[in-house]
């Protein structure tokens, strides 16, 4: 049968680092945000964490839906017939 820790064990106790996101290279200022807004959970009640993901998850498909402005691959080649 397993033991069951103790709550005052230190083994118990959640841990005070929560990963940061830092810089980690997101051109994109919409995932940027999501990133930012994921920053925000540890002081978000645990209850309230569903909510923020569902959120942030309809946020980004949304965007991914979205077509940007300049949606022509980068090097692309019009095509006006045979040359």
């Amino acid at each position: 049968m397993t033991e069951l820790t103790e709550p005052e064990s230190a083994a118990a106790q959640p841990s005070p680092d929560w990963p940061g996101s830092g810089d980690a290279g997101v051109t994109d200022t919409v995932v940027a945000q999501a990133l930012a807004r994921l920053g925000t959970l540890p002081r978000i009640p645990v209850s309230d964490h569903e909510n923020v993901y569902n959120e942030l998850h309809d946020e980004l498909l949304a965007a991914l839906n979205t077509v940007p402005n300049n949606s022509a691959p980068t090097g692309a080649v019009p095509t006006n017939g045979p040359a």
